[in-house]
């Protein structure tokens, strides 16, 4: 699986979000875009999902344009930072829901244990926490074996415990060989989990490349102090 983004610009009214950027990921793991709010995180993840449309540029996974087709999303497994979802429904018809929809083989049965979500599933969306929410986000996402995993802040609203197995999950997802986005502002997260940073700033790319070749360059001891020297 190979993900190639070529010339991206993107405009919202007078605003250019993204200057052309380029950048590759052509092996699997864990791939955190960073950068300052407005730097264009999220509008390149929708992007590649096709639900952004850019002024210019192309997305090829696997060597096929993608940018202005929405097919390839069946190959993609994306929680976004919002969810929204009907307030009248139960989890369980959530999830049903959601497999009807998506017509592939689904896995939930194990992410439900594992959030410890067996109590909630017959109440209604609306009468559950953000946090658990969340779980069902989380549930909904790597219940389906997708090749592409784009996370847009995973972790909110989050306890500690199921904060470490979101963690746990997101690795053994990589070790299938997996592409994963993430976009986060728990930098511990990135620091534990990254093969590489892709870091936005005022529409380009500023840094591609390991933590610890980013806490290099900026001669710093730690991620959080690398990223407050770029934006010093």
């Amino acid at each position: 699986m190979v993900i190639s983004i070529s010339n991206i610009t993107k405009k919202f009214g007078n605003l250019t979000v993204l200057k052309g950027i380029n950048f590759d990921l052509d092996r699997g793991g864990i791939f955190a875009v960073l950068g300052p709010n407005g730097s264009g995180k999220t509008t390149i993840l929708k992007i590649i999902l096709g639900m952004v449309i850019p002024q210019s540029g192309e997305v090829m996974i696997d060597g096929k344009v993608v940018n202005k087709s929405w097919g390839h999303r069946k190959g993609i497994g994306y929680l976004p930072q919002i969810a929204r979802f009907p307030d009248n429904l139960t989890v369980n018809e959530l999830i049903s829901m959601i497999k009807d929809i998506r017509q592939m083989p689904a896995e939930e049965k194990v992410l439900i244990e594992k959030f410890g979500m067996e109590p909630f599933l017959n109440q209604k969306l609306s009468n559950l926490s953000g946090g658990t929410r969340q779980k069902v986000n989380i549930i909904l996402t790597f219940m389906f074996d997708s090749p592409i995993l784009i996370l847009d802040e995973p972790t909110a609203g989050l306890d500690p415990l199921s904060l470490v197995r979101l963690k746990e999950l997101i690795q053994q997802e990589k070790e299938k060989g997996k592409i994963i986005l993430i976009t986060t502002h728990i930098l511990n997260l990135v620091e534990s989990l990254a093969d590489e940073i892709i870091f936005l700033l005022e529409g380009d790319i500023y840094f591609k490349g390991s933590v610890q070749e980013l806490t290099k360059k900026t001669g710093m001891n730690d991620l959080e102090h690398s990223i407050a020297r770029i934006l010093e």
